[in-house]
Order: C-alpha cells, then sequence, then structure tokens
C-alpha cells in the first residue's frame, strides 16, 4: 500500500510546521496582510493545517461549501489568490518537499481557486 504525501512527509507534525512558515510570509506580503488584521492566527492555523493536510491526501475532509463558506465574506481577488499559491510554493520548497509533490499540492489548491476567489476582475463578487 502506497503512502500518501502526507504520510511520507510526517504528517500533522510537518504539516504544522509549514503552515506556521507559510503565513510568517503571509504576513509580510503587501497583498495578503490586511486579510489577516484581526484574524485570531493560532485558530487559522490549525485550521490550515487540517486543509493543507487534505490537499496532501492526510484524513481530513473540508467539503467544497464550507470552503465557499469560510470565504464567502472575505473579498479574495484573483491576485491574492495567485500570490497565496505562490507563498504556499515557496514554502513547500523551503521544507524540500519533491518537485512532483509541491506540482501535486498546488495543483489541489488551484483546483479550489472557485471556491475561496469571491471577488471578479470587475470588483464584484
Amino acid at each position: 500500500m502506497t503512502q500518501s504525501t502526507f504520510e511520507r512527509y510526517g504528517g500533522f507534525a510537518t504539516v504544522s510546521k509549514v503552515v506556521l512558515a507559510f503565513y510568517e510570509k503571509v504576513m509580510e506580503s503587501d497583498v495578503l496582510a490586511d486579510y489577516f488584521e484581526s484574524v485570531d492566527m493560532r485558530r487559522l492555523v490549525d485550521h490550515q493545517t487540517q486543509f493543507v493536510s487534505q490537499l496532501m491526501g492526510g484524513p481530513v475532509a473540508y467539503t467544497d461549501d464550507m470552503l465557499r463558506q469560510l470565504h464567502a465574506r472575505l473579498g479574495v481577488h484573483d491576485e491574492a489568490f495567485d500570490e497565496m499559491v505562490e507563498l504556499f510554493t515557496e514554502t513547500l520548497e523551503d521544507f524540500e518537499l519533491d518537485d512532483d509533490d509541491i506540482d501535486a499540492i498546488a495543483g489541489e489548491l488551484s483546483v479550489r481557486r472557485p471556491l475561496i476567489v469571491t471577488v471578479g476582475e470587475d470588483g464584484r463578487g
């Protein structure tokens, strides 16, 4: 039986470290930092650790409806989503994940764009 990407890289312990490092980058981003001004980062990191674990084949499930509801009021633009994917990919590279695994994880994230991006190019939701 083959191991998931989640299992191969050490499970929740590693994913948690990846997520913490990712949010350090996010908070330095001119494009993303404002989205997180009044967010309980400890809670967010916990949720994001679960979400990233799902992207890596771990034992967590966020439904499309959950993602849509969580992001509906945030006004996420395509530019912000693209920046987030770029920083997330850089973080995975920092942790020396295999390129194919990075591509697969980033792909899993990218297919969820319509659930996360809530503001079109015209500035309307």
